[in-house]
């Protein structure tokens, strides 16, 4: 039963998610972590520079700055190469990619950002904040996060996705 109403709460949350072109902040019920998977993953300076600016802005609105965690970028790095195979910008997976943090990582909610086309960190994280939904999350109850920023070897467009996570 209570599989059930997490299943039907998250596909709730999913069709919100799709209104949404680039932005998505949804509460997963509390899961308990079978374990802490701990990951590699190399920051391109973008990706630093984008974190830092998130950090800077959370700061400055008397926040705490979030924590990153390798294992929560991986999963962002999954979700760009996803949409730059199918030529998508969207949330495809969303809820996969939450559960698998609520159960890898201990998140209690996980909400994510994505962008396209932006040239630059600071264009990014701009346009998020200009926007309420993606401002939401920017500013939202949240411990930690991870990002991946990667380009279209094709059309050398950006994809960015941003997973923030209360753990």
């Amino acid at each position: 039963m209570k599989t059930n109403l997490l299943r039907s709460v998250l596909l709730a949350a999913v069709i919100f998610t799709l209104n949404s072109c680039s932005s998505d902040a949804s509460e997963v019920s509390t899961v308990e972590a079978k374990s802490q998977v701990v990951v590699n993953y190399t920051y391109s300076p973008s990706e630093l520079q984008t974190m830092k600016l998130i950090n800077d802005y959370r700061v400055s609105v008397g926040l705490s700055a979030l924590e990153k965690i390798n294992y929560i970028s991986v999963q962002s790095e999954d979700h760009d190469e996803y949409m730059i195979t199918n030529n998508v910008v969207n949330h495809d997976g969303f809820v996969d990619r939450s559960e698998n943090i609520i159960k890898t990582q201990g998140a209690k909610t996980v909400g994510e950002n994505i962008a396209y086309n932006y040239s630059t960190p600071e264009a990014a994280v701009n346009a998020w904040l200009n926007s309420p939904s993606h401002k939401e999350n920017i500013v939202g109850n949240y411990t930690h996060f991870g990002i991946s920023i990667r380009e279209n070897p094709v059309t050398n467009k950006k994809y960015y996705t941003n997973i923030f996570a209360k753990i």
